[in-house]
């Protein structure tokens, strides 16, 4: 039973706008927020309905512990698995209440189709069964996962249901009718457009066919994230075709996953990181990033270098591969890398194609935001499904030293919840969303590895969704216990406010 409100004392309050931790205590009253200050215990009857006393508030010590909004993922891939597994145990234990959806120009809504193919399957098998985001809404009301839903809607979902042939450039009636579905989805609340130009689905279309989608999003007051055409040799030309099609539209660009991937592109973030500032005089600009070295996508064979290491993730046809990499199984088989990959696929993989000098730049940057881009239909998925948000506080913030608490929990709360236009959510003030994280700064770490993905992370003690307890971590109980326990599912789909149909949140 969820008490009248709940008191986190002596707490030490990283408030999500950067600003310098204070001690002090947070007050949940219902969804919101009611107060955060110093010794609120002895102003309760100022605090509390009428009627209301001290002993209906369940008080909650958080001495040594940090108390912070909680933690926005703003890409992943978690549209069906919300739906499928909506308890959602790899984010709700690592402090995350919201996930954005619709990443790489991939959401389930608005299509309908019984079996995805490429890009399209990274969102699992029966997951594309919503004509509409309306539609979409309701099974995720209906589910009730235990994260709040901020959908984006996918390009290469528009261009599936629009068109009979995706290695063409949608016509002018085909783009009508996208423009048309892209409308109707923004009206029904969708946060805004994603792109992944880098995909065979969606490589055909001419940035003339993504800025007209785009100008639809302006309408709206919505938002463009795009998976770069490229984020290799030609990252520059494809960042600044990114860059044009937000500014001709008028809607804020948002980089999904910057990196420069490939040996021979090592090191020019520094050339990257100075175009977006570039861009930034003239637009508003801001990226996303998870804290690793390796990304996860589908098999492909031009990601094959036979320089690289590439990790198997699945594979449809050889599904003993799972785990291994492409260099021994091709060296067993007796093929090339290339050859092997073509046997194994259609699959997934794990390219270990950043350097850790450009994986760090990217982070340390003010603009860059924290996203997991997990895959969580995978049999062997990338560690940062379970341990992206756990790894940006333990490893890079208080081990290496690469940015601040504040600056930390900055990118994974305040500046998510501005650039993605989660109004309410994203900082610990009074009249805000109750979405919080408890977590031991001293003792949080991820825990999951390439080799056992699927560890939970340590050191997150609390979480609270909507003012609700949701997850209470394994505190003291060893690094290998799979204790914690999940007390209530109560997110909610996030509609975005600037829509006619959509001006708070909504649970249906």
């Amino acid at each position: 039973m969820t008490p009248l409100a709940t008191l986190l004392e002596r707490g030490l309050v990283v408030d999500g706008s950067g600003a310098a931790p204070v001690a002090a205590d947070v007050l949940l009253q219902g969804d919101r927020i009611g107060a955060v200050g110093p010794a609120l215990h002895g102003r309760l009857h100022e605090l509390l309905p009428a009627g209301a006393s001290a002993a209906d508030v369940q008080r909650v010590d958080c001495g040594g512990l940090v108390v912070a909004p909680g933690f926005i993922d703003v890409h992943t891939h978690d549209d069906g698995i919300v739906l499928a597994a909506p308890e959602m145990a790899p984010k709700i234990s690592q402090g995350v209440t919201t996930v954005v959806t619709g990443n790489c120009g991939l959401s389930v809504a608005p299509l309908v189709v019984d079996e995805p193919t490429g890009a399209l399957a990274l969102l699992g098998r029966g997951s594309f069964r919503f004509g509409s985001m309306k539609a979409y809404a309701e099974a995720v009301a209906q589910a009730q996962p235990a994260v709040n839903v901020a959908p984006l809607v996918g390009h290469t979902t528009l261009r599936a249901a629009c068109l009979a042939d995706l290695a063409q450039p949608a016509s002018a009636a085909q783009l009508e009718a996208m423009c048309a579905l892209l409308d109707g989805c923004l009206r029904d609340g969708a946060i805004g457009l994603s792109s992944g130009l880098f995909y065979p689905e969606a490589m055909p279309a001419p940035a003339a066919e993504v800025t007209a989608l785009a100008r639809v999003v302006a309408r709206h007051q919505g938002v463009y994230a795009t998976h770069l055409r490229t984020e290799m040799a030609d990252i520059i030309e494809a960042m600044r075709e990114a860059g044009d099609t937000a500014f001709e539209a008028g809607v804020p660009l948002i980089i999904s996953h910057h990196k420069c991937a490939g040996p021979a592109n090592w090191g020019r973030t520094i050339e990257t990181l100075a175009l977006i500032e570039r861009l930034a005089e003239r637009q508003p600009v801001a990226m996303d990033v998870y804290p690793y070295v390796a990304g996860s996508t589908v098999l492909r064979e031009d990601q094959v270098d036979g320089v690289i290491d590439v990790l198997i993730s699945w594979s449809a046809p050889h599904p003993e591969a799972t785990g291994r990499l492409l260099a021994s199984i091709a060296a067993e088989w007796g093929v090339s890398q290339r050859e092997a990959c073509r046997r194994l696929m259609p699959g997934g993989a794990c390219y270990f194609q950043m350097h850790e000098d450009d994986v760090r730049r990217v982070l340390a940057h003010p603009r860059s935001m924290v996203g997991s881009d997990g895959l969580p239909h995978d049999r062997h998925p990338h560690p940062r499904l379970w341990g992206t948000f756990p790894r940006v506080l333990g490893h890079y913030c208080r081990d290496e030293g690469l940015f601040t608490l504040p600056e930390a929990v900055r990118k994974m709360t305040g500046l998510a919840a501005r650039n993605f236009r989660l109004h309410g959510r994203g900082r610990l003030q009074a009249g805000a969303y109750a979405d919080v994280v408890v977590f031991d700064a001293a003792r949080v770490r991820d825990l999951a590895t390439y080799a056992e993905p699927l560890r939970r992370s340590e050191g997150i003690e609390r979480v609270y969704v909507n003012g609700c307890l949701s997850y209470r971590g394994g505190a003291g109980r060893g690094a290998q216990a799979e204790a914690h326990e999940r007390i209530a599912r109560a997110g909610r789909m996030l509609l975005h406010a600037g829509t006619p149909a959509a001006t708070r949140d909504t649970t249906a």
